[in-house]
């Protein structure tokens, strides 16, 4: 990572954002992680801070909510705080009675995956009535074994560090001379209480060992495991193609 790539990024998203969407800004989900902040700071680099909006968007409560402001205050970005509680309870209150009716429990995949998907539709509709953009903060270690929700955080416009692994991300953060307290924070959902590291059963590490050097080190079989089966989660809306009968003639 070197100081020319790093203006690549903010040419291409100057680029993208006003001469091929022809948008008047951007719009972004602010954390309190690196991912948020340096997308952030990408942003504001190449369209200016004025032309950046940050969303704080709690569900009731927010772990980071401080940091999170804070990353905007170092940014000088503009931002608006809204929760999404009362969004979450109603959808969670109207959906039970039917999965009762259908011999179904609540599942943790439903209440860890509707917020984000609940924060993707406020940014959308922020951005809709001000012909802003959403930009995606995903980056490719998440994305390689799936560490993300599908229509929720893994959307967006445009993706300026969708191909950078965690560690890339914090080289690129530093090099841009954000504070190294928030770059090297350690990652967590801020849902479970663990960090990502815990949650994923491996370091990221590893993770950018095999994306990068293709090492596969005892962690190999669960990453490659993870991405095999999160396959869906990068891949878009499925869509039918008449061709697909010839591989069903094969079997």
């Amino acid at each position: 990572m070197n100081i020319e790539e790093i203006e690549n990024i903010k040419n291409w998203i100057k680029y993208y954002v006003f001469n091929e969407a022809h948008s008047k800004g951007v719009v972004i989900g602010m954390s309190g992680g690196k991912d948020s902040l340096v997308t952030a700071r990408l942003c504001a680099d190449a369209i200016g801070k004025e032309n950046v909006l940050g969303v704080i968007m709690p569900n009731g409560s927010m772990k980071d909510i401080d940091i999170a402001k804070r990353s905007c205050d170092i940014l000088g970005i503009r931002y608006y705080i809204i929760d999404i509680n009362n969004v979450y309870i109603n959808i969670i209150e109207n959906i039970s009675p039917i999965l009762k009716n259908e011999n179904k429990n609540l599942s943790t995949v439903t209440t860890f995956n509707t917020p984000p998907r609940i924060r993707m539709i406020t940014l959308y509709s922020i951005a809709g009535s001000m012909n802003f953009l959403v930009a995606n903060t995903s980056n490719l270690s998440e994305g390689m074994v799936g560490y993300t929700t599908k229509w929720g955080d893994n959307v967006g416009d445009f993706s300026p560090i969708a191909n950078y692994t965690k560690e890339e991300v914090c080289e690129i953060g530093l090099l841009l001379g954000l504070p190294s307290d928030l770059v090297n924070k350690v990652p967590e959902d801020g849902l479970s209480g663990q960090s990502d590291e815990d949650k994923l059963g491996f370091p990221y590490l590893s993770l950018g060992n095999y994306i990068r050097k293709g090492v596969k080190d005892e962690h190999f079989d669960k990453i490659e495991k993870m991405h095999n089966i999160s396959c869906h989660k990068r891949v878009g809306v499925v869509k039918f193609n008449n061709n697909l009968k010839n591989y069903f003639e094969k079997e």
